[in-house]
C-alpha cells in the first residue's frame, strides 16, 4: 500500500509542475518521506531520516520537504514541532492535496498540514495510472474497520471505504492499454470490499474478481492484504473457478492461541482459520499459504507460543512476516500488562522463524524440475545478465534471458535453489 501511495505522490507531482524524481537528493526541489506506523521503529527512523536531509534545507532554503502517510497521521503537529524545518505534512487520504499545501507554503511562508480523512476523494483526484511494467498495483479500498487491539491503521487511515467498482473497472482498463497484463488489488482490507454499482447496488470481492478476470488482456490477478473474517465461501470459490487468481494466498492469522486471538481482538478462532485454509486448498490444491505473526503479544505464555508453533506445523506455511509485538500509542493493547522479558519473546521469534525457513525450503524443493509461469519484472539484483521475475505463488525466479522481456510473461524451469530465491532456464517461447 504504501508503495502504491509513494508512486502516486511521484504521479500527482509530475503532473503539478513537470516534476521529474532524482535519485540525487541534494539536487531535489521536493523532498517527500512516506511514512509507515505499523510498528515503532520504523515511525523513529522518520525523524532519524528528517535529520539526515536538514543540512540539505540549510544549505537550500527554497528545498521543500514533506511527511507523508501513517505517521504524518498519527504524529501531526508533533512532526513539525520536533522537525521546524518540515513544510508540509499530509495523510494516506490527502496525498492528492500536496500541490495546494505546496502553494500555501509558498504563499504564506508558513508550514502547512492536511492529516483529515476525505473518505475516497483522493481517487477522484489522482492523475491516470501510468507505468511501463507489466505488472501494476491498483488500489480498490481504504481503511479498515476491524479495530484489532494492537493496530493503528484504523486511527491513521481511517475505516473501511471501498471505491465504485466502476472507478475500480476504468483503472485496471487504462493499465491494460498499457500492457499491463497482472494487477495486484490492494487495500488494508481487500476482502472487505463492497463497491457501489452505476444501477444502485453493491458487490464484493469475488465479483470484482471474477469481473477483471474477464478482461481478455489480464494474464494474473493477485490481491493483498486479506482477514479471515472476510474470507467468505463465494471468495474461497472463486479459486477453483478463476485460474488467473493466482496460487497463493497471504492471510494474515497472528498468533495461533485462541486466548491471544481474542486479547487481539481478531474475531476468529484457530479452528475458524484452519478450516478456511482448508477449504481453499479444497478449491485450489495446489494453493501457497503465507501470514503475519505476532511475537510476544502482552501475556502471551508458552503454553499460547506453543500453539501458534502447532499452527505452523498444521498449515505449511511457505513464507511469513514475522515480528516482535510493539506497542502503538492510542491502541488498547498499548495499556495491557506485558511481563514476558524481551530476550525470551526474541528467542520464541527465532524459533518461529527457523521453523518457517524450514517449510519454505520444502516448497521450493518441491518446486525444482517443475515448469513456472513467471512475470518477468527487471533484472536480476545478484547479476544485472539474468532477470528475475515471478512465479504465480509470489515466489522469485532468477533465469538467464534478454531484457527484452521484461513485463512479459515466460515459462521457466527450476533447476537450483539459491537461499530465498529460484534459478531456472527459458523453456520454449515466452507469452
Amino acid at each position: 500500500m504504501n508503495e502504491y501511495d509513494s508512486d502516486k505522490m511521484a504521479d500527482v507531482m509530475r503532473a503539478y509542475d513537470g516534476m521529474e524524481q532524482t535519485d540525487k537528493p541534494e539536487e531535489a526541489d521536493v523532498i517527500l518521506f512516506n511514512t509507515c506506523s505499523i510498528r515503532e521503529k520504523a515511525e523513529e527512523k522518520v525523524f532519524s531520516d528528517l535529520g539526515r536531509v536538514r543540512p540539505l534545507k540549510l544549505s537550500n532554503p527554497d528545498l521543500l520537504i514533506g511527511v507523508g502517510g501513517c505517521v504524518a497521521s498519527q504524529e501531526g503537529a508533533t512532526i513539525l514541532k520536533r522537525a521546524p524545518y518540515v513544510d508540509v505534512v499530509f495523510g494516506p487520504q490527502t496525498l492528492h492535496r500536496l500541490p495546494e499545501l505546496i502553494r500555501a507554503r509558498l504563499d504564506t511562508g508558513r508550514a502547512q498540514m492536511d492529516i483529515s480523512f476525505p473518505e475516497i476523494e483522493k481517487f477522484d483526484h489522482l492523475p491516470t495510472p501510468q507505468t511501463r511494467s507489466g505488472s501494476a498495483f491498483v488500489s480498490i479500498m481504504e481503511g479498515c474497520s476491524k479495530y484489532c487491539t494492537f493496530c493503528v491503521v484504523p486511527y491513521t487511515r481511517g475505516e473501511e471505504v471501498s471505491r465504485p467498482l466502476a472507478d475500480v473497472m476504468r483503472d485496471v482498463n487504462v493499465l491494460v492499454e498499457q500492457g499491463v497484463q497482472e494487477v495486484t488489488l490492494i487495500g488494508q482490507n481487500v476482502n472487505a470490499y463492497c463497491g457501489d454499482t452505476d444501477d444502485g447496488d453493491t458487490v464484493d470481492f469475488a465479483y470484482l474478481l471474477q469481473a477483471i478476470a474477464a478482461l481478455p488482456g489480464i494474464v494474473r490477478i493477485r490481491y493483498t492484504t486479506s482477514h479471515p473474517r472476510d474470507m467468505s465461501q463465494r471468495l474461497i470459490e472463486v479459486y477453483a473457478t478463476t485460474p488467473k487468481l493466482v496460487s497463493h494466498l497471504h492471510l494474515p492469522v497472528q498468533s495461533g492461541s485462541d486466548r491471544v486471538l481474542a486479547a487481539m481482538k481478531r474475531g476468529h478462532t484457530v479452528l475458524e482459520y484452519k478450516s478456511i485454509i482448508r477449504r481453499v486448498r479444497a478449491a485450489r490444491p495446489d494453493i501457497s499459504i503465507t501470514s503475519d505473526f505476532i511475537v510476544g503479544f502482552p501475556g502471551e505464555t508458552e503454553q499460547d507460543f506453543a500453539a501458534t508453533m502447532q499452527l505452523i506445523d498444521d498449515v505449511g506455511f511457505d513464507v511469513s512476516f514475522s515480528y516482535l509485538y510493539s506497542p502503538r500509542p492510542g491502541t488498547p493493547a498499548a495499556e495491557m500488562r506485558d511481563d514476558t522479558p524481551l530476550e525470551v519473546k526474541s528467542a520464541r521469534l527465532k524459533r518461529l522463524q527457523e521453523r518457517i525457513t524450514e517449510q519454505e525450503a520444502a516448497v521450493a524443493e518441491s518446486m525444482l524440475g517443475s515448469v513456472q509461469r513467471v512475470l518477468v519484472e527487471g533484472l536480476s539484483k545478484k547479476d544485472v545478465l539474468e532477470l528475475a521475475g515471478r512465479a504465480d505463488n509470489n515466489r522469485v525466479v532468477n533465469f538467464a534471458g534478454s531484457p527484452g522481456m521484461i513485463g512479459r510473461f515466460a515459462q521457466v524451469k527450476i533447476t537450483q535453489i539459491v537461499r530465498h530465491t529460484l534459478r531456472g532456464e527459458l523453456v520454449g517461447h515466452h507469452e
